[in-house]
């Protein structure tokens, strides 16, 4: 065994990096090198204290000797220190854990300097417990691999470095210790989205004056009964057999969120958005926004009270399809404006409102292959049905399943059911298709209107503004999937909304490296980052001393070369190895 180094110039600069090697024979007689520890950079002091403090003890011989550790380049500069003698026959490596994720993870937290924002508010405990280490460890824990508390508490935490990066023990782990954390942080929700804001701005120069605003729903996995904001309601999840609960979302076009509400799980759409406007503006003021929404969640009263205000809110909202009717013949004089290969426009003003018709040949490939496979599905069940022998009353029960499953296809077809007293046969149940609907379909798949009181015409930038509404269905994606944030186990409506806190937080996170990713490594995403990192482990080297103590060295493995790629495109270095330590066996401290 001994140290190897490898030469590399960086910033003009030629620096040596050293590891532990030992050599190894294979089957094949020939002698391999096996990396046993990465140390990274040595100084002279560090080399010295090297050189004089391990001893290797030939067991053999029943002597010591001092390892040759080094190249004979250069003399080590004198240092007095204690020695050491180690067994080298008994080194064990021990506890290997994930810890590079858990470092990137850290670093995002300092970056956005939560430390300072979270001190004053999470004091420590009379016991000594440290509320910021708890809560910055359930964050880092949903952010790289998300799960219960509880299994945080059974299996992550033993298995992650985030110990060795707080200093802390299993204790900040503890079951109850992390559902404790859950109660302290709620109340500081709208503070931290204030900081973070500020924090984002200085960051990347985050702009905050379009607003994205939509809302999905998550559900509860366990059966608790209705209760507060736990409701049964529409399932955007498809889980209608669950008590759920809706969040209501705003971010930037760039997926900063600005703010997020937990609301009952029957609440309806449009009932959600003049609170959340007040909310804004009280918290941040009024200013010159731009609410981008879908159609359904705003009021035609919601709307008129938002021209209506000083200054007036502005807005550009989807509109429903069966608005197109009642405008169709006076887009037919208006002109298509071109704002990208594909997509045309058509801008119509009436009633104090800026319309606009947008047409997608991408859109109408989609909706015109959806209508036609659901449209060819409920054809066929239709004959199906009507070859079989049923009641008018199970008649009734199949259209409804087979209408769900069609959808909007389903108003394509006119369907004659038989009389209450008549028998379902071939000539009592017939259907045909609605010609005149079917053309009526076609002229509008792939047509989309945007209704707004924006002075501007731009229809380029109008387009723009509405098609950025993917990125609030960007984060909720993120958020269910990569950050787990269903199912909910918790009851008590104070953690389901901590829960939904600490996932917020941690998707803050995720949102500050994505923005950092943009510039500097294009083309990666935040979770293929993480799990690149992942892959870098922390091991416990465990060499015995011939005094009957143990030499530990807990060191995080050497990066990759695709990994110190990343490392420098994201301008990180790695911190130094934590210090040796030594312990006392059982048996040394008996005698």
């Amino acid at each position: 065994m001994f140290l190897r180094s490898k030469t590399r110039k960086k910033d003009g600069k030629e620096h040596r990096y050293w590891s532990v090697v030992e050599n190894r024979r294979v089957a094949d007689g020939r002698v391999v090198q096996r990396h046993v520890l990465y140390l990274g950079e040595i100084n002279d002091a560090q080399r010295a204290a090297w050189c004089r403090s391990i001893e290797v003890f030939d067991e053999d011989r029943g002597a010591a000797a001092q390892m040759a550790l080094f190249p004979e380049d250069r003399p080590a500069p004198e240092l007095a220190c204690a020695v050491v003698q180690v067994k080298l026959s008994g080194l064990q490596l021990r506890r290997p854990r994930q810890w590079g994720a858990c470092w990137l993870a850290c670093g995002l937290w300092d970056l956005l300097q939560l430390d300072t924002f979270w001190q004053p508010r999470l004091p420590p405990s009379r016991k000594g417990t440290r509320w910021l280490n708890v809560l910055k460890t359930l964050v880092a824990y949903r952010l790289i691999d998300p799960g219960s508390e509880w299994r945080l508490h059974r299996h992550w935490f033993d298995h992650s470095a985030m110990g060795d990066l707080l200093g802390e023990d299993f204790a900040i782990a503890h079951s109850h210790t992390l559902y404790r954390c859950l109660d302290h942080l709620v109340e500081h929700k709208q503070a931290l989205f204030s900081c973070l804001q500020e924090r984002w701005r200085s960051l990347f120069n985050a702009r905050f004056d379009i607003l994205l605003y939509d809302l999905t729903s998550t559900y509860f996995e366990c059966d608790p009964p209705e209760h507060g904001k736990r409701t049964f309601g529409y399932s955007r999840d498809k889980r209608s057999d669950c008590v759920q609960v809706v969040i209501a979302l705003i971010v930037t076009p760039d997926g900063f969120p600005l703010a997020y509400e937990v609301l009952p799980g029957n609440i309806l759409d449009k009932q959600t958005l003049t609170a959340f406007l007040a909310k804004i503006e009280a918290q941040y003021g009024t200013a010159e926004r731009i609410w981008v929404m879908d159609r359904g969640i705003p009021t035609e009263e919601t709307l008129a009270l938002m021209r209506a205000s000083d200054p007036p809110v502005r807005y550009l909202v989807g509109t429903p399809k069966g608005r197109l009717s009642k405008l169709e013949k006076s887009f037919l004089t208006k002109p298509w404006a071109a704002v990208r290969e594909a997509v045309t426009v058509k801008l119509l003003e009436q009633d104090g409102e800026l319309y606009v018709l947008a047409r997608s040949a991408g859109r109408q490939d989609k909706e015109r292959a959806m209508r036609r496979r659901r449209l060819k599905r409920l054809w066929k069940r239709l004959h199906e049905l009507q070859r079989q022998t049923l009641t008018r009353d199970e008649l009734l029960l199949k259209l409804g399943a087979a209408k769900k499953a069609a959808g909007r296809a389903y108003g394509l077809v006119r369907i004659q059911l038989p009389a209450p007293d008549e028998p379902v046969t071939a000539a009592t149940f017939t259907f045909a298709l609605n010609r005149k609907k079917l053309r009526q379909a076609r002229r509008r798949e792939g047509r989309y209107l945007l209704r707004s009181n924006l002075t501007s015409n731009d229809p380029v930038q109008l387009w723009t503004w509405y098609i950025q509404l993917t990125e609030i269905e960007q984060a909720f994606k993120e958020l269910k999937g990569d950050l787990s944030i269903r199912p909910i186990y918790h009851q008590l409506d104070t953690r389901i909304e901590a829960h939904i806190f600490v996932a917020f937080l941690a998707y803050c996170l995720q949102v500050t490296l994505k923005a950092r990713l943009r510039p500097l490594a294009p083309g990666l995403t935040p979770r293929a980052v993480l799990e690149k990192f992942a892959a870098i482990q922390m091991v416990d080297v465990h060499l015995p001393t011939t005094d009957g103590r143990t030499l530990i060295l807990s060191r995080h493995t050497e990066p990759q070369p695709e990994q110190q790629l990343l490392l420098e495109r994201l301008r990180l270095q790695l911190p130094p190895q934590p210090p040796p330590r030594i312990t006392a066996t059982l048996e040394a401290r008996l005698h």
